[in-house]
C-alpha cells in the first residue's frame, strides 16, 4: 500500500544565513510531508548575507536526493525584522504565491515563530505547522562560526573554510609543515603536485612545456575539489605562482603557460600566506637545483618579489622546524579567531 502524503504543496521560508541543521530538519521533515515542497530563500544583495547563488547551492546539493523541493528566491531590502510592517509581508506573500502558481495547503516554520508571526498570518487559509525548537540558530553561528562549526552541515562549511598557502624556495619545509599542520588542525591539505610531475623525464632540466601546463590545471583542480572535505581551514603547498617562478627559472618560454599561470592567479585567493624563509639546512632530496642550493636567499626573494607583483601579501616564518610550527599554528588560530593579514 502506497503512504500518501498529508499535504500537496508545502511552503517552508527563511534567510539561511547560513543554513544550519535545524533547517535541514526542518526541510526534511516538510519534505516528508508533502507531494511538493517550496524553499522560499529571503535574500540581501550586500555583504551582511551569503550570496543567494550559494544558498541555493546548498539548499540543492541537500535536498536533490529526496526529489519533491524546488526553491524560490525572494529579495529583502531591509537591514532588521522590525522593519517588516505588515504591508511588506503582504506584498511579500503575494509574490511567493504568484511564483508557486497553486494552492499552498501548508506553511512550515522553526520553534523561533508562532501562531502570530507574519507567516501565519499571511498564509490564511493554509494550515500552519511549527516544528518544535532546536539548539540551532544563525545569529549564534554568525557571531562565532568555528565556535559553532558541528551546527553546520558539510556543504555549507566550505563556503566558511579558511584557506591557508605555504609557499616559499626548493629545502623550506614546506612539505612537511603543511602535512603537520593539515594533521594538527584535523583537516585535509593539497601536496605539491609539481613534484612527481617534474620528473617526468628523471629530472625537471628536461621538462615539457606540456609539463608546465599539466602540473597548472592539476594544481587548481585538486584544490577546488579537496577543499569540500576540510574542517575549518585548508592547507595548500605552494600554487601557480611557485610554477610560473620555475617555469622562468627553468626557461619555459612557452607564452600561454604563463598566461596560463597569471590567469589562475587571477582567481586564487588565500586568508593567509606563509611564507617560508630558506634558513634550514639544505636536503637534497631528489632533484633539487644546486643553483638554487648557492644563493637561496637571491631565489627566495625573487619569489617573494612574485607574490608583491601578483597583490599577494604573506607573512614570514622562520627558524628551526618546532619554531616554524609554532608559528605556523599561532597564525593558523589567529585567523580562526578573526586576525586580519
Amino acid at each position: 500500500m502506497v503512504n500518501k502524503k498529508k499535504y500537496k504543496v508545502g511552503m517552508y521560508g527563511g534567510a539561511f544565513n547560513p543554513l544550519h541543521l535545524g533547517h535541514l530538519e526542518c526541510i526534511i521533515k516538510a519534505a516528508g510531508l508533502c507531494e511538493e515542497l517550496y524553499i522560499v530563500i529571503s535574500y540581501r544583495e550586500n555583504d551582511t548575507d551569503v550570496p543567494l547563488k550559494v544558498k541555493i547551492r546548498w539548499i540543492y546539493q541537500l535536498t536533490k536526493h529526496i526529489g519533491n523541493v524546488h526553491v524560490i528566491p525572494l529579495p529583502d531590502k531591509l537591514t532588521n525584522k522590525e522593519d517588516y510592517v505588515e504591508e511588506l509581508w503582504t506584498e511579500d506573500c503575494r509574490k511567493v504565491k504568484e511564483s508557486i502558481g497553486k494552492p499552498i495547503d501548508v506553511v512550515f516554520c522553526g520553534g523561533d515563530y508562532d501562531e502570530n508571526s507574519f507567516w501565519n498570518k499571511c498564509y490564511e487559509g493554509s494550515d500552519f505547522v511549527v516544528f518544535p525548537r532546536n539548539e540551532y540558530n544563525s545569529t549564534d553561528i554568525r557571531k562565532d562560526i568555528y565556535g559553532h562549526w558541528d551546527w553546520m552541515p558539510q556543504v555549507v562549511r566550505t563556503y566558511y573554510t579558511k584557506k591557508v598557502l605555504l609557499i616559499g624556495g626548493e629545502s623550506s619545509g614546506k612539505s612537511i609543515l603543511t602535512v603537520n599542520l593539515a594533521n594538527y588542525f584535523n583537516t585535509v591539505y593539497l601536496e605539491e603536485v609539481g613534484k612527481d610531475l617534474s620528473e617526468l623525464s628523471g629530472t625537471d632540466v628536461y621538462m615539457l612545456s606540456e609539463d608546465f601546463t599539466r602540473i597548472l590545471l592539476e594544481h587548481k583542480a585538486k584544490e577546488m575539489r579537496l577543499i569540500d572535505q576540510s574542517n575549518k581551514v585548508f592547507f595548500e603547498d605552494t600554487d601557480c605562482l611557485i610554477t610560473r617562478f620555475f617555469m622562468d627559472f627553468l626557461e619555459d618560454e612557452n607564452i600561454e603557460n604563463q598566461r596560463l599561470a597569471e590567469a589562475i592567479a587571477g582567481i586564487n585567493s588565500y586568508d593567509l600566506i606563509l611564507y617560508l624563509e630558506p634558513d634550514v639546512e639544505w636536503v637534497q632530496d631528489g632533484d633539487r637545483s644546486e643553483v638554487i642550493a648557492a644563493d637561496r636567499r637571491k631565489y627566495g626573494d625573487m619569489i617573494k618579489a612574485l607574490y608583491k607583483k601578483y597583490g599577494f601579501n604573506y607573512v614570514t616564518i622562520s627558524g628551526d622546524y618546532n619554531s616554524r610550527f609554532d608559528q605556523a599554528v599561532k597564525y593558523v588560530k589567529e585567523l580562526l579567531a578573526g586576525s586580519k593579514y
